[in-house]
């Protein structure tokens, strides 16, 4: 199957653009590429994502969700445990619930939105 369209990138909603990208960009290694008070920006050269100012942002708590959660990414690491105090001294919070603690963590962003640190299997 062929498609028409090739992705350019993705937008996440937030409350504080510049904070989540600098947040992201220290999880991946990337660089900030934008930061401002309504939008901000990360790439590596050939992937970007996007962090755009939302008005009343709430985050949507996990797992009891408050309100619908906005998007959900999953990172591959090669020690969770290692990943885990990494993503926590970068300012990420950890869930008391854990699913599968042994395959992925449910970690969430300085905004409240859970993201996975995964094992490839």
């Amino acid at each position: 199957m062929s498609g028409f369209a090739t992705l350019a990138m993705i937008n996440l909603d937030a409350s504080d653009p510049a904070a989540q990208a600098r947040f992201y960009a220290a999880v991946l290694g990337w660089e900030v590429l934008h930061a401002q008070d309504e939008y901000a920006m990360i790439g590596d050269g050939s992937t970007s994502l996007g962090f755009g100012r939302v008005p009343g942002y709430s985050a949507p708590g996990w797992p009891q969700e408050k309100a619908p959660k906005r998007y959900h990414l999953d990172f591959y690491v090669d020690d969770l445990t290692k990943g885990e105090e990494q993503a926590l001294a970068l300012g990420a919070t950890k869930p008391d619930e854990q699913p599968q603690p042994d395959r992925w963590r449910v970690l969430l962003d300085p905004e409240g939105h859970p993201f996975d640190i995964c094992l490839k299997s």
